[in-house]
């Protein structure tokens, strides 16, 4: 695979990934482009042992690392500003969905760190759950059961958030 495919094939991933740990758009286009870099550049070598995807996203969760150290991350926290989007339904639709999406959201941030990972890793990174566990250190079967017990919590803590 040719490193342009590539990029169009996994670029999405990696700033769906950095976009929900950041929730910033310019630090997850800066951190995306970032893991591209690195990767080209051959400061971390592909030993093969794992998939490209998989390694992509260890050199994605070594930049988040870095840049939750970093002055950069502490100043955007400080300076979040909700960004006006187009509207195309009804601002009342528009409300419930984005409310919605922040639920969700609010409420896979609240599960403890390995079941946050996995899910984060499987809905926005579209990792296969073999490459999660190659990841984490864990198992296919653990990585499967651990996302499926997360995912029936979140269900469960959202059922009665939605009214119809």
């Amino acid at each position: 695979m040719d490193i342009n495919s590539l990029y169009k094939e996994m670029q999405p991933k990696i700033y769906a990934f950095f976009y929900i740990k950041t929730s910033n758009k310019e630090a997850a286009e800066d951190l995306t482009q970032e893991v591209f870099f690195e990767a080209i550049k051959g400061g971390v070598k592909f030993s093969g042992e794992s998939s490209i995807q998989t390694w992509l996203f260890a050199i994605a969760k070594n930049r988040l690392k870095k840049y939750y150290r970093s002055n950069k991350y502490k100043w955007n926290l400080l300076k979040k500003i909700p960004r006006g989007q187009p509207l195309e339904a009804s601002p009342e639709q528009d409300l419930l969905a984005k409310e919605s999406k922040f639920q969700l959201l609010e409420k896979i941030e609240k599960l403890d760190d390995e079941p946050k990972e996995v899910v984060i890793l499987r809905m926005y990174g579209e990792l296969s759950f073999k490459e999660i566990g190659s990841l984490l250190g864990i198992s296919e079967n653990v990585a499967r059961v651990t996302f499926h017990r997360a995912k029936l919590k979140l269900q469960k803590e959202l059922e009665g958030y939605y009214v119809e």
